[in-house]
């Protein structure tokens, strides 16, 4: 993901999440931190010619790495490409020397969990109302090891 991305990453980041959709500014942030030696974070998009049809992020911190978002435009659910955007991030884990990630996703997005479930991803625990404003609780979902999982969650897709 690069700066003239961010438009139209917002627009569908608006379409998908419309109740606790992330603001321009936060995706400047994240990117700022994905770049040079230092970088702490990998965004990537997905492109269907000229259309941005998904992205996905990742941050990390010592050795845990969080998957801050996955998000793939309705008419490309069902397609894998959900499933590369997370291989794409659990490369990053990995090449970033994280033992483990972490996510949250809604407890009613049960498109995304299953995604999460078939590369290795295990519920731990829940963050009441963690979704705002909507109140809506996030499950917390762990994975050890992502090196070992970068090729195990192929399949259909999701958002989460």
């Amino acid at each position: 993901m690069r700066w003239w991305d961010i438009e139209p990453v917002f627009v569908l980041e608006k379409e998908l999440f419309p109740d606790d959709a992330w603001s321009r500014g936060m995706f400047w942030s994240e990117l700022a931190h994905a770049r040079g030696p230092l970088a702490t974070r990998r965004y990537v998009v997905a492109m269907d010619g000229e259309r941005l049809v998904g992205y996905a992020g990742l941050a990390s911190a010592g050795d845990q790495a969080d998957v801050q978002t996955i998000a793939v435009a309705p008419g490309h659910w069902g397609t894998g490409l959900g499933s590369r955007l997370l291989t794409d991030l659990l490369g990053a884990a990995t090449a970033f020397e994280c033992a483990e990630v972490m996510l949250e996703v809604r407890v009613d997005n049960t498109r995304a969990q299953k995604l999460y479930e078939r590369f290795g991803f295990e519920p731990i625990g829940f963050r009441r109302g963690y979704y705002q404003p909507g109140n809506v609780d996030a499950l917390v979902m762990r994975l050890t090891d992502p090196s070992t999982s970068v090729n195990s969650g192929q399949g259909t897709d999701s958002h989460g």
